[in-house]
């Protein structure tokens, strides 16, 4: 399970990083999304993982500590909060700069495309 575990929070950072170097807002978006639930992840296996008892009943041993677990479910609410915050921030800043780069430029296809519409060559 552990394996299976670590190769899941690998797959996400990895993901959450390449859409983090795209160049358009809604992949950025993605990806921090992905590297929050890869953090998540992180955190609540630091807690012990075990499938044969409930949080705190039982031996000392064998229970799961419920810290990172608190700490997961508040870290989930505030990337969520976070998360609803940048798209409205991109979406309002696709509303404002016409485009949805992440540093705000046209794309150098678009140029050459508005050129060729208004008969600039």
């Amino acid at each position: 399970m552990e394996l299976l575990y670590v190769i899941c929070v690998g797959v996400l950072t990895f993901s959450g990083i390449f859409l983090c170097l795209r160049a358009r807002t809604f992949p950025v978006v993605v990806g921090l999304t992905m590297l929050g639930y890869a953090v998540n992840m992180f955190l609540f296996s630091s807690g012990r993982l075990n499938l044969e008892g409930a949080a705190i009943l039982g031996m000392a041993d064998k229970y799961a500590d419920p810290l990172p677990q608190a700490l997961v479910l508040t870290a989930i609410v505030i990337g969520f909060a976070m998360i609803a915050f940048v798209v409205i921030l991109s979406m309002r800043a696709r509303a404002d700069l016409g485009s949805d780069l992440v540093d705000g430029s046209e794309p150098p296809d678009t140029r050459k495309l508005v050129k060729s519409k208004r008969g600039d060559a």
